[in-house]
Order: structure tokens, then sequence, then C-alpha cells
């Protein structure tokens, strides 16, 4: 019996009372559904959704951001921010480890395509809603490491350099040349068996988080797919300290997760598998930390790892975020593009430029949506508007590697 089904028995035998609270949970929907309709009960919660900002509020949070942009980071610092950007990182993990991020145990309820589609419809069935999922941080581990550990072969934590030649990158130039070369048909068979025994090979289901940081949603992710068939999730991070984090981790499994490091803005690093098959990246939190110049050269280079009709799930900061105006003159590097006290850096987007990003990587929207919504602290009585971008792009079936740009349309917002 999985570990889905095991602890979907437990909660059934649930007292009549939390079985009364299931029953009257709302339906997930996209961004949450706790609106504020009555000023004065700001603070009887901490959060609320789908906040409209007044005409006042944006042209504030404007100024704002105009304001704290006046005084610029010298080049030179700049510079600096850019070349030692993961020794920045490895020193914030240093100093926090894992204890300054929350586990996204609401992956599942905004990004249901995390997980293959048989397991959605479980989850359907057996959840109703986010809380199920949300409560698995609470099983108790003895028990999920049991189950974690039964039965499973370890993969290989080394791999060759020849290992994440694309397919088509190995076998094209053969079939270029005459099939009757029996040197280069050896060759092309070499490469091959050697693409077979990359980690993950045997799975059906492949998910790539990118920034994986300290683990928070690696771990919430391998407790849904543990004892999945056919499943496995890659993680990479460019700072070598987060990565050994999740490694030593009591959840981490080699047989269904795969972590390593790795500089998504190096296009010459070679990734521990093939191109194309991929059926999800998780890129939340992420782009904002690279340079503008750097973001598309990125999601290009990360479209080409997902198999058509593969999803990239897209969560960051947006565009007047409280955090962006919190900003102090002299953090500014450029236009919405800060460095903060640690060294680390954050851009704010807009939808329409994430839109340009993926689409100019020849993916199609699924999903762009600002979200915006009322942080309150209701002991401070404090109250901050936060601004996300959430969004879905998917690799369309009949897109060609080559020419990504010849899937891109009109930009649907003007």
């Amino acid at each position: 019996m999985n570990f889905i089904t095991r602890f979907s028995a437990l909660c059934l035998r649930k007292s009549k009372m939390q079985q009364r609270y299931l029953s009257s949970r709302r339906p997930a929907v996209p961004l949450g559904s706790r609106i504020l309709t009555d000023p004065a009960k700001i603070f009887e919660h901490n959060m609320w959704d789908h906040v409209q900002w007044s005409q006042e509020e944006e042209e504030r949070a404007k100024n704002k951001a105009a304001e704290n942009s006046l005084v610029k980071v010298r080049l030179e610092d700049q510079d600096k921010y850019e070349r030692e950007a993961s020794n920045y990182w490895n020193e914030f993990y240093k100093t926090h480890k894992n204890n300054f991020f929350k586990d996204r145990n609401w992956l599942f309820l905004e990004f249901p395509e995390i997980l293959p589609e048989e397991k959605r419809e479980q989850l359907k069935t057996e959840e109703k809603s986010s809380e199920l999922i949300k409560s698995t941080s609470s099983f108790p581990h003895q028990d999920f490491h049991g189950m974690f550990e039964e039965g499973k072969e370890y993969w290989k934590s080394n791999y060759g350099e020849d290992s994440t030649s694309v397919l088509g990158q190995i076998c094209n130039k053969n079939q270029a040349k005459s099939v009757t070369d029996n040197s280069q048909d050896e060759n092309c068979r070499e490469q091959l068996g050697k693409l077979e025994s990359f980690p993950g090979s045997g799975a059906a289901y492949r998910v790539l988080e990118v920034g994986c940081g300290a683990g928070n949603s690696v771990f919430p992710i391998l407790k849904v797919l543990c004892n999945t068939p056919g499943t496995f999730l890659y993680c990479c991070d460019f700072a070598s300290g987060a990565v050994e984090l999740v490694k030593s981790h009591s959840s981490y499994n080699s047989a269904w997760c795969f972590a390593f490091v790795h500089d998504v803005c190096d296009d010459a690093l070679p990734y521990p598998f093939p191109d194309e098959i991929l059926d999800v990246i998780l890129l939340v939190f992420v782009l904002s930390a690279i340079h503008p110049d750097r973001m598309q050269r990125v999601v290009n280079r990360l479209a080409k790892l997902l198999k058509p009709g593969g999803m990239l799930l897209f969560r960051d900061y947006g565009r007047y975020d409280t955090s962006q105006l919190r900003f102090k003159k002299g953090h500014c590097l450029s236009e919405n593009f800060y460095v903060r006290g640690d060294g680390t850096r954050v851009y704010f987007f807009t939808k329409d430029e994430v839109w340009n990003m993926f689409n100019l990587a020849g993916l199609t929207e699924v999903q762009n949506l600002v979200d915006r919504r009322l942080q309150v602290n209701r002991k401070k009585k404090v109250k901050m508007q936060r601004v996300w971008i959430q969004s879905k792009f998917q690799k369309p079936f009949l897109l060609s590697l080559s020419n990504p740009e010849e899937t891109t349309k009109r930009h649907p917002y003007g």
C-alpha cells in the first residue's frame, strides 16, 4: 500500500468534526479564494487573495520604485556581484541552512502538473483540497522514511559528460553521412549506450526543479512521488552548499531523486540527462536572481530540456512587490533589479516580460497571472502588498528545436 493510500486511510478515521471540516472547505481555485470584503476584518487572517489596487496605490508604488532606483550600484561592484553570485548564495545557505524558507506545500494546489496525470486524479479523489497535501508534512518521519527505503536501487552518483548529449545531436551527423560507415554506426551505438545509463533513465515521468535551494520544494514533492513507479525528480542549484543540504537530508533518496550542482547561465555546462526528456520544469523564485541580460538564454536552454507537450511552471516576484519598495537608495543595479544586503540579487517582473521570454523560447501560454495579495502582521498591525507572477507554459508537440521562433505568437496583452 503506497504512502498516499495509507495516509488517506488514516484521515478517513478522523472524528466527525474533522469530516465536517473537510467537507466544508472551499474548492481549490488558482491563487486562493480568501477575499477581503469587510475592511474591518483585515487582521483576522495573515493573507488575503486577489487584492485590487487603487490608482493611488499604483502611483505610490511606481513613485517609490523610481525613488529607490535613483542611485545605482557602482559598475565595479555590479561586476563583482555577477562574478561571485554563487559565493553569495553559498554564504546564504551556510548561514541559514534549511531554516530560512518554509516547505512549499502549496505547490500541488497551484501546480498540479508536477504530478503524473494518474496521481493528480488520485489526489483529487483522496484530498478534495490543499489541506491534505499540506498535512503530509506532519506525517511521522520514521514511517515515511521506512516506506521510502523499501526495495529501492540507488543510481550512480557520477555520470560522464557524454551522457548529456541529445539523441538527435548524437545521430544526426551520422545520418547525414553514409549509413554504411561502420565506424560511425559503432560510435552512435556507443553514445546511445551511455545515454541509457543516465540517472532516471528508467523513468517515464521526469521533473526538474531549477534552483532547488535547501529542498523546500524537493521534499514535499518526494513525499507525494515516493513509491510512484516510473517517476523521477532532478534538482539543481549553482550553490554547492545548497545541493549538499539536499543530499544530506534524511529524506533524500537517489532512487527517486538526483541533486546536482549546475549553473543554468553556463550554456556549455552539460546536464546529467539528454534534452527533450522532461515532463515538467519547476522554476520558482529562481529567474529573478539572474541578471536580466542572461534570462532569455537561460529560458531558451531550459525549453530544450522539455519533451514536446512538457510544462514549465513559473512563480517569481512581481513588479512593485513590497520587497521591491523597501529597498533603499544605493541598492539598485539596473531598472527593477536590486542587490540585497547579503549580496544576493532580485528582479521584479511584469507578466508581459514573462510572456515575452517564454514565447521567444518557443513555449505557449497556459496560464500567466499577476497574483496580488495583502499580507498582514496581526501582532504589529502592519499591511504589506505582495505581488507575484505565476505562469505555466507548454512546449508545443511540433516545436522545432533548431528554430523555436517559428512557434512564437502575437502578444496577447497588447
